[in-house]
This record gives C-alpha cells, structure tokens and sequence, in this order.
C-alpha cells in the first residue's frame, strides 16, 4: 500500500512498539490515530509523534465505539490497524489468580477482538483493508511462570487464522506479528531485567517490520512474521 496515504489507528501507542510505530509512519506521511489508558501519556506522546490521541481502554466496549468514532472523526477514512495493546504478567500456575488470569485475557485478548470486529466492519463496507495483530513469540511456544500471558498470546493466532479465512475475500490483509524480546518498559513493568541488552530488539526493529508488511503491494499479504534478534 501507499504508506503516504495509509490511515492507521494503533492501540497502546504510547511507548514502546506503538510508538515507534506511529513515529515511523508518520515519518512517511501517514496519519495516525494513538490511543492508551493513560490520558497524559497519551497526551504527552500524541504532541511528541504529530498525531491524534485519546484516551481509551480496548478492553472495555464502549471506549472501542468512542475510539472508532474519534478515529474517522479525526482521519476521515481507515485502512489500517495495528492491534498492539497489551500487558505482561508473571506467575506459576499455583500463583497466578482468576482476577489476574482475565485480566490479561481482556487486555491482550479481549481487546484485540473488539477493536477487530470494529475494524473489520468498515473494511468490508469498504472492500479493503488492513489488521496486523501485534503478539509475541510466546504464541509459539511457552514457559514456565508464563500460563496467563501465553495462553493469551497462543489465542491471538488462533483469532489471526479465524480473520484471514473469513476476510481475505474482502481483500483485508490480516497479519500476526511475533517480537522475541524486546527491551522497552513492559518488561521493566514485570521487574525483569533483560540479559546483554545491547544484542536484544529495540522497538523499531518491530516498527520497521510492521511498516514493511504494510508497504508490499496490496495483492499480497504476509500472514505471520517472527521477529528474532541476529545474536540475543
């Protein structure tokens, strides 16, 4: 597609992936929609990127129907969006809680379906489009302390295989996206302190995958890509 005139909505553009995201498409001319849970953050990074931002939880219905309406209020159109909104979490099965267990399934899950049915619906009015769910290579494969966050990202695939088949006849673009680590605040938020950071992904090597499933020439899509670090 013609990054230039790409429209693009991200969740959880605030830091991180998103963020690098966002800076990188705007950098190609395109216009972009942020949001976050956090209304200052979002405030602070839309001001820093040149984009619109609001304040939204994904996981929760009606700030989805509020993201949407400001989003084609601001954008006008639609063409493109990155589902990237999420949360670690850490805990042995014996641990981990019910309330936390759903809590990263909303978040991670939950959201990423909601924002993807919407998106969907306005695709396929329009006959094209474009979703990239934004995972992890925990979707491939788990480990130990890892049942909510993994289970969560294992079922972001199966969400990702369920949308190609049922969209590609509308010429919509679904695309998984699965970092290895990367060092940006989520793991910090999670007290885990990365080993040989400096061999590790930054967020816009991510950035720059996602702006390169985006630029090919819509006949084609790349269904999954994983993204790994050359020497981590």
């Amino acid at each position: 597609m013609d990054l230039s005139k790409s429209k693009v909505l991200i969740t959880g553009g605030s830091s991180g992936i998103g963020y690098e995201t966002a800076k990188l498409l705007r950098s190609q001319g395109a216009q972009v929609v942020i949001c976050g849970r956090n209304a200052q953050t979002i405030e602070k990074a839309a001001q820093e990127l040149d984009v619109f931002g609001i304040q939204a939880d994904v996981s929760k219905e009606d700030d989805v129907e509020k993201l949407f309406a400001f989003t084609l209020d601001k954008l006008s159109d639609l063409n493109v969006l990155i589902n990237n909104a999420g949360i670690g979490f850490m805990g042995s099965l014996v641990e981990t809680s019910v309330a936390d267990f759903t809590r990263i399934w909303e978040i991670n899950l939950k959201s990423a379906f909601l924002c993807g049915q919407a998106a969907a619906k306005y695709f396929i009015s329009k006959n094209t489009g474009n979703i990239l769910n934004i995972s992890s290579m925990g979707a491939l494969k788990g480990f130990a302390n890892g049942s909510a966050y993994v289970s969560s990202k294992a079922a972001m695939s199966g969400l990702t295989m369920c949308w190609q088949a049922e969209l590609r006849k509308h010429n919509i673009r679904v695309t998984q996206v699965n970092p290895s680590e990367v060092i940006t605040d989520f793991a910090v938020k999670l007290g885990y302190e990365s080993v040989n950071p400096e061999n590790k992904l930054k967020a816009i090597e991510i950035a720059q995958a996602i702006v390169g499933v985006l630029a090919i020439n819509d006949i084609g899509f790349i269904p999954e890509i994983n993204v790994w670090a050359t020497n981590p």
